[in-house]
């Protein structure tokens, strides 16, 4: 027999461990387990098969095809599951079903300690979010683009409090100029999945500083049971004058390829405005970045302070943040309240 578990003991168990996610590759890269290895049973082409089969002719065709592709692969399977040299595997599919139960047999058969999860990747992602819904000590940080509210961030992480960078998890600075110099966003699944990895590292009695965060990032969606539960928590806003944040944005993205600023001009050319799209280009060409990053900034001001009177976050005070080095600000904050 091997042994199962349920979520919250399999990932306490397994955080010591080595997971083995035996789904198939695509439904690996839409999300998974954080740290968890991917070890296919079958092949996204395989799995189309089975489905088919299983839907089409029931479920004994089903399982004697899977059969036929798997039993080429299962000295493999036993070859690279030994050469990880851990003394248990933790395993799952996506219920807990078949899948799973197949490759832990295999496994435990060559001599290795399997442990399955019940309930399978679906448990774990219930889990998950159920947990985004608990009691978090959130403070929120608020300001307008520019303010430099990433900086303070890790100045406070630095300072020793508890971070939660959502952009950086987001691999996204937050706006249609935000995917400059980042790598590829994850998918929206695996970006809940490593929020809750970071989350559930906490210390939920102790304060959590996050970033005021629309409900997107990019192309992914913040979950909303996290989402709506951090927005209850009080806001402090940076105050960050309007030439001060001119610089911040130009530090920022001074370095960059100038097609790329163009391209995420371009993006907003609806919201802007095309007149002041094309001066903004032509500032470009120019090397005028101060200029050009004053016209983005005037539509994201209309934009946050339309965004702040409309949100259900409770501003708890405003610090004037003008001539104080990130640091400063950060300690400022610990003070506020």
């Amino acid at each position: 027999m091997v042994k199962t578990e349920t979520i919250h003991p399999f990932i306490k168990a397994s955080s010591n461990g080595l997971v083995l996610d035996v789904r198939s590759p695509m439904e690996y890269n839409h999300g998974h387990l954080p740290g968890s290895i991917s070890f296919p049973l079958f092949s996204d082409e395989e799995r189309a098969v089975v489905g088919t089969l299983y839907k089409q002719k029931g479920k004994t065709e089903a399982i004697l095809k899977g059969l036929e592709f798997v039993g080429p692969k299962l000295k493999g399977f036993a070859e690279k599951a030994l050469g990880f040299n851990a003394p248990t595997l933790y395993i799952h599919c996506w219920r807990g079903g078949m899948r799973s139960e197949s490759m832990a047999y295999v496994l435990q058969s060559s001599g290795l300690q399997c442990v399955l999860l019940k309930g399978g990747y679906k448990a774990y992602r219930n889990y998950i979010i159920s947990q985004f819904l608990g009691s978090w000590k959130f403070k929120v940080i608020g300001g307008k683009t520019g303010s430099g509210k990433t900086k303070v961030l890790a100045e406070l992480s630095k300072l020793g409090e508890q971070v939660l960078d959502l952009e950086a998890l987001a691999n996204h600075k937050g706006s249609a100029f935000g995917r400059i110099g980042e790598l590829p966003q994850p998918t929206t699944e695996q970006f809940g999945n490593n929020l809750f990895h970071i989350l559930s590292s906490f210390d939920s009695k102790k304060t959590i500083w996050i970033e005021d965060e629309s409900h997107s990032i990019g192309s992914i969606f913040i979950p909303s049971e996290f989402y709506l539960n951090y927005r209850k928590a009080p806001l402090i806003v940076m105050d960050v004058s309007f030439d001060e944040r001119v610089k911040n944005l130009v530090n920022l993205y001074g370095d960059y390829n100038i097609k790329e600023l163009k391209e995420a001009f371009i993006r907003i050319t609806r919201k802007l405005g095309g007149q002041h799209v094309k001066h903004a280009l032509e500032l470009l060409d120019q090397n005028q970045l101060d200029e050009a990053a004053s016209i983005a900034l005037k539509y994201y001001d209309k934009s946050y302070e339309y965004g702040l009177e409309n949100k259900d976050t409770k501003v708890v005070s405003y610090v004037l943040c003008d001539n104080l080095s990130p640091e400063q600000i950060a300690k400022t904050l610990l003070k506020t309240i």
